[in-house]
């Protein structure tokens, strides 16, 4: 069993490492395609910002932790969470590779989801605490591209009159501390989603008897995810900077505020959210409210598809990996 746990923790750093390279590149996208931020100074930010998010807040990990199924009750509860963990990993290494902005919390969520089911049966899955994270999940894009439409349209008015030229250059300062604001706020949730996971192993493994973060969990995830940004998502930069509309510096401080609101609200009432949904919204929000016919729905199309498919995917390979390790460890 100790063997197993081991294996659960560091598979649950490596999962978070990953989500550092994948999901971070969103939040410095924008400050790089306007260069606000050279790619180099960009990741450094996001890092340290992201390291200093996640150590702020454990709420979100809580929710992981018991809101799909409860951990003190669950049948082959290491099982159920290595097999989930391998499948996330995957789908983000896949969704990665072709440069394609997927959500880690999808994947994470519907992998342990369809793993529960697979061990223990649709009655052992929490289907109120699933629904309402499936609601923040759903929803949290929705919000942001609204709101991303609506500071853009703000933007618009206030600075009509404005010469184009020095408004750019001024925003491109801004845009520096709106991109540090968007990775702490990624830090504050995308992490904690790799500490719930430890956490629920812990409980299931009958070495912590309580849904609170241990510190050194805490700050192993904070330094995982640390240390993933630091390597950068160079294809999903691309994509998310470029390939959806091009952005200019007002257009990227719109987006970068818009983002970082609707995250770090998710995070205050420990919901967990995509941050590439949030994110990749509020630019799409933001391109719609500057110039429907600038923005790429031909790219926004392919994302949406990958984001309706990553639940019922991740929930699947959850599910095959769960059945997998239980011929090898029962």
């Amino acid at each position: 069993m100790e063997l197993v746990i081991i294996l659960i923790v560091i598979s649950a750093l490596v999962f978070d490492f990953i989500n550092g390279f994948h999901d971070t590149a969103n939040a410095i996208a924008t400050s790089v395609s306007t260069r606000a931020l050279s790619p180099r100074r960009a990741i450094i930010l996001a890092a340290v910002m992201n390291f200093v998010g996640a150590l702020t807040f454990t709420g979100v990990a809580q929710t992981i932790t018991s809101g799909i199924a409860n951990p003190f009750e669950l049948e082959n509860g290491l099982t159920v969470i290595l097999g989930a963990l391998f499948a996330a990993i995957a789908w983000n290494l896949i969704t990665w590779y072709f440069g394609i902005p997927s959500s880690s919390s999808h994947a994470i969520i519907g992998a342990i989801t369809g793993a529960v089911i697979v061990a223990a049966g649709l009655q052992a899955v929490h289907f109120g605490g699933f629904l309402s994270i499936l609601e923040g999940l759903l929803l949290s894009p929705i919000i942001a591209f609204v709101v991303g439409y609506l500071i853009y349209a703000i933007i618009k008015v206030l600075f009509k009159n404005a010469n184009l030229a020095k408004t750019n250059k001024q925003f491109r300062s801004v845009q520096i501390l709106t991109a540090a604001v968007q990775s702490y706020a990624h830090g504050t949730n995308d992490a904690q989603k790799s500490m719930g996971i430890i956490t629920m192993a812990l409980i299931v493994g009958g070495l912590h008897d309580t849904t609170d973060v241990p510190f050194w969990v805490q700050l192993s995830c904070a330094t995982a995810m640390a240390l993933g940004t630091s390597v950068g998502g160079w294809r999903i930069i691309k994509t998310v900077g470029g390939k959806i509309m091009k952005i200019r510096p007002v257009n990227g401080v719109a987006a970068d505020l818009t983002g970082a609101a609707v995250i770090f609200g998710a995070t205050l009432i420990h919901l967990p959210v995509s941050t590439t949904h949030v994110i990749s919204s509020a630019i799409l929000g933001v391109g719609s409210s500057h110039r429907v016919k600038g923005v790429n729905w031909g790219i926004a199309k392919r994302m949406v598809i990958t984001w309706v498919i990553t639940l019922p995917i991740s929930a699947m390979l959850g599910g095959l990996f769960c059945l997998i390790l239980n011929l090898f460890l029962t």
